[in-house]
């Protein structure tokens, strides 16, 4: 598809009722999620490449998510291929920068989705050693080595934008997941530091959505049994929002239009948690 056939398009992405025209923000940059092969990662894929971008789909073990996140961009008109790691490898996260820097000729956006909230534990009595070990690994030192590995060679190449994907529960904690908010509060520092190192070439900004209801978070026992109603009646907006009316919000975070915000924390939770001075 030609630039000005998708300029004219419009596309229909969950938001409420509404249909929204998609902007071409991205048109000839290149973008890497990861995490993409399903749910909040496989959007913001699929929303990158609707807005012009070439995009690098990154899975660890699900490869079949991973090409049907291809297919649907290949469906609206876009270019992608699968780069496959696990992120807390330090050698993988290497090997994955240098392909994807390889197959692309640079990298102008990436997007570090992958995270791990302790979705199986119910309460903070249920905490193990494991648990805690596991998801600070995929939560900080995860995003930490994809930043470093990644942003460095952005920072080479003179230019570039990441966006890490955070999370509001740093606002009030998690009674159910303690290590959950811990390695999203440690995303915060791993954020403001390589916005500093980095600066004036490349920003690194953090995207924190609200609860976005995905696959996972709709079959978990929680937000079955009582919690997702509670979680509308308390934000503003009355609603929690499917994960493709977001994508473009944290996209936001790459575009010209934010040329001028880095170790930013950008938060859409529907106003839940209401931050601000």
């Amino acid at each position: 598809m030609n630039s000005a056939a998708q300029q004219e398009t419009s596309r229909d992405f969950t938001m409420g009722a509404r249909m929204t025209s998609v902007p071409e923000r991205f048109a000839g940059k290149t973008v890497l999620v990861t995490g993409a092969g399903t749910g909040f990662g496989a959007e913001i894929a699929v929303r990158a490449a609707q807005e012009g971008a070439r995009v690098a789909v990154h899975y660890r073990s699900s490869a079949a998510g991973a090409e049907k996140t291809v297919a649907r961009i290949e469906d609206v008109g876009g270019e992608a291929f699968t780069v496959q790691g696990d992120i807390i490898v330090h050698a993988d996260v290497i090997r994955m920068a240098e392909e994807v820097f390889g197959r692309f000729g640079g990298l102008d956006v990436l997007v570090n989705n992958v995270g791990d909230v302790a979705g199986e534990q119910m309460s903070w009595r249920d905490l193990t050693e494991e648990s805690i070990d596991h998801v600070l690994a995929v939560d900080v030192k995860g995003t930490m080595l994809c930043v470093h590995e990644f942003g460095s060679r952005m920072l080479d190449q003179g230019h570039g934008a990441i966006v890490n994907i955070g999370s509001t529960v740093i606002v009030r904690g998690s009674a159910r997941a303690p290590q959950y908010a811990a390695a999203k509060y440690g995303i915060l520092g791993i954020t403001k530091s390589y916005a500093q190192a980095f600066a004036p070439h490349v920003r690194v900004n953090t995207f924190a959505p609200g609860f976005i209801e995905t696959e996972t978070l709709l079959n978990r026992a929680d937000w079955r049994s009582g919690r997702r109603d509670d979680m509308i009646a308390k934000t503003p907006m009355g609603r929690i929002p499917g994960p493709a009316e977001v994508a473009g919000t944290a996209l936001f975070l790459a575009t010209d239009d934010a040329s001028h915000m880095t170790g930013v924390y950008l938060n859409a939770d529907g106003g839940f948690n209401m931050i601000g001075a």
